[in-house]
């Protein structure tokens, strides 16, 4: 039988630990509480490899010993269909949230993060929310000189947690930058259209070598521009993996929350490199 291991971050680069096969995990150790996004934001920035935080609505920090050695980041998407699709009787950023961001150092044994995500569970549950739509991005990624900062990730994790697994979103064209930084599909279009975050996404490209949009300038223009600047590469990606989950004390009250989406077997193996 094979061992489960399970990933861990420390200055973006992935690490891994066995699963929890010898009883090294001691939950008495831990606790899990609500953080600020400040700090929240600063652990996702230094350890994550995708080097982005997204728009939080509540975040959840993994403590041990004085020490805060994991994050979660419970967010609302750019669009509300991404909820809304897979759970349409919740109102979406109140009864449903996306995790956008699930991040452990690599010194924590392996099934502390199922550990920590079932007390996040629980404390959403405490403030209403009873729907959970998350990804995992099964494509393999690598920065410009080859190391890897992600394998691929087929979402065990959620698997183990008993997640739903409803198949993959829109597939579709992303940017890796030099440092593996990833600019999505709804990112280009915020800085195409003006929409509200364009700017993040501009600074995160003339802080990789961009000339500073100017007024007057065409944003389509200077996107394409910037792109090349920051030495992004185009990927096609063929979606996430989506994954829900219901809440509640009990299966009775889990079951209640209707999934328009079908259940699908779990994938098992990540996509083939693409870059």
């Amino acid at each position: 039988m094979t061992a489960v291991r399970c990933q861990r971050w420390n200055e973006q680069l992935p690490l891994w630990q066995p699963g929890d096969v010898d009883g090294r995990f001691q939950s008495r150790s831990y606790t899990v509480a609500e953080i600020a996004h400040k700090p929240a934001r600063e652990f996702v920035l230094t350890h994550h490899y995708s080097g982005s935080f997204p728009s939080a609505t509540v975040c959840y920090g993994l403590v041990r010993g004085g020490s805060l050695v994991g994050v979660a980041v419970y967010s609302m998407p750019t669009q509300s269909a991404v909820l809304t699709n897979a759970l349409p009787e919740l109102r979406p950023n109140s009864e449903s949230l996306e995790l956008g961001r699930f991040v452990l150092l690599d010194p924590e044994p392996g099934n502390a993060e199922s550990w920590f995500l079932a007390r996040c569970h629980e404390q959403l549950l405490a403030r209403g929310v009873v729907g959970v739509v998350s990804f995992s991005d099964p494509v393999p990624r690598t920065l410009a000189d080859g190391r890897q900062v992600s394998p691929g990730h087929v979402g065990i994790i959620y698997q183990a947690t008993n997640a739903r697994y409803t198949g993959r979103s829109t597939a579709g064209v992303e940017w890796v930058l030099r440092d593996g930084v990833i600019v999505t599909r709804r990112a280009v279009q915020k800085v195409r259209s003006r929409d509200q975050g364009h700017g993040y996404v501009e600074r995160l490209l003339t802080d990789r070598g961009a000339a500073p949009l100017q007024d007057g300038d065409d944003p389509k223009l200077w996107l394409t521009a910037a792109l090349d600047a920051a030495g992004a590469r185009a990927v096609r990606h063929a979606g996430k993996h989506r994954y829900v989950f219901q809440l509640g004390a009990t299966a009775r009250a889990r079951a209640q929350v209707r999934v328009a989406l079908p259940a699908l077997p779990y994938p098992k193996q990540p996509d083939l490199p693409t870059c």
